[in-house]
């Protein structure tokens, strides 16, 4: 059963976001939201501790055109493993995937990282503290809006 729900607006463009696997870290999330929901985006909060099925099923049930996930607590690169084959066999092939927070746990080179989600299938990723903004500029670019 999901844990959302939404307000169905035809005119915005609907994205799913949620901070991934066991991480709790609540208040980037409810930032993020505002900002996307303040820059015309219908927004499907998850929230926190998140499943890849639960991101999936909710991107399928509402029609979503991106999937937005953040990590905080350095565990984001093995809670998004295989997020990218599980979207394939669900239906979502070309669904945009976006990640970002801190994803390793440790000091490691940023691109590293980045080079490691991108073959995961991720199509952006962003090091920690990159502002939501730089994201929307990015998430509207690959939907074509504005």
């Amino acid at each position: 059963m999901l844990r959302y729900h939404i307000i169905s607006n035809m005119e915005k463009t609907t994205v799913v976001i949620g901070v991934i696997g066991a991480d709790a870290h609540a208040v980037g999330n409810k930032i993020i939201d505002l900002t996307l929901r303040n820059s015309g985006f219908d927004v499907v909060n998850l929230g926190v501790m998140v499943s890849q099925e639960e991101f999936i099923e909710a991107a399928i049930e509402t029609s979503a055109k991106a999937i937005l996930v953040s990590s905080l607590y350095g565990h984001g690169e093995i809670d998004c493993m295989g997020l990218r084959e599980k979207c394939e066999e669900a239906g979502l092939k070309d669904m945009p995937l976006f990640v970002g927070g801190n994803l390793v746990v440790g000091k490691q080179n940023f691109e590293d990282v980045k080079e490691r989600f991108l073959a995961m299938g991720f199509d952006f990723v962003y090091p920690p503290s990159t502002p939501i903004e730089d994201t929307i500029v990015d998430l509207k670019k690959r939907l074509g809006i504005e």
